[in-house]
């Protein structure tokens, strides 16, 4: 068993591990640990993040609100729920998700099993640090149709087709979204005072409908 230390993101990759102890793992962790834990065939991940890593996150998921809000969609946020599923022996804990097509086949849900549920409709993913384990993988093996991920000062929309995830420019689950424009308000965010910064979001999206 190989474990790789990131200590500038507080990240652990330990190679050699079985589902079972995943599992465990988690079930030791209980619902209210602050870790992220992503699993994909014997790899797990362990991150707890950073001010710097969340950060981005906190400001893509206000802009998702702000999108659904202004063009009156219906979105249930699933936040870091546990996607798992033992057959393809992998598992992901997102920095954020959302059901925005299938939000009506999860509307009544308490959990979710990936077994008879939907995977999330989007899929926001923060990756500022090295190493780390390639996620998209995991999240094209559950079926996540797309992926929002950040890395430093740039944010690139994937869409999962027959061959896995592949880069594209614009977001088709809130269509007229492209990489440059989710590029430009993260970054406008972290100078911006918020208010102004809120008002800014929600000029752009209504210019958009």
């Amino acid at each position: 068993m190989a474990t790789v230390i990131s200590p500038t993101d507080r990240r652990v990759i330990i190679e050699g591990m079985s589902w079972e102890t995943y599992e465990r793992l988690l079930a030791d962790f209980g619902e209210n640990h602050t870790v992220r834990v992503a699993f994909d065939r014997g790899t797990l991940e362990i991150m707890a993040p950073s001010f710097a890593h969340e950060r981005p996150a906190h400001l893509l998921v206000q802009i998702v609100g702000i999108l659904a809000e202004v063009r009156e969609i219906d979105l249930i946020g699933a936040g870091s729920t546990i996607f798992k599923r033992e057959d393809v022996t992998r598992g992901f804990e997102p920095d954020a998700s959302f059901y925005i097509q299938h939000s009506a086949d999860v509307r009544g849900n308490m959990q979710i099993d990936l077994h008879s549920d939907p995977p999330p409709d989007l899929v926001i993913e923060i990756d500022i640090t090295h190493p780390s384990l390639d996620k998209l993988p995991i999240y094209a093996a559950l079926g996540v149709p797309e992926v929002w991920r950040y890395t430093r000062q740039q944010m690139r929309i994937y869409q999962r087709d027959a061959e896995g995830d592949v880069a594209v420019d614009a977001s088709i689950v809130l269509s007229g979204i492209t990489d440059h424009d989710l590029t430009q308000l993260v970054e406008s965010g972290y100078d911006m005072p918020r208010p102004a910064w809120l008002r800014s979001v929600r000029a752009w999206a209504e210019n958009l409908r």
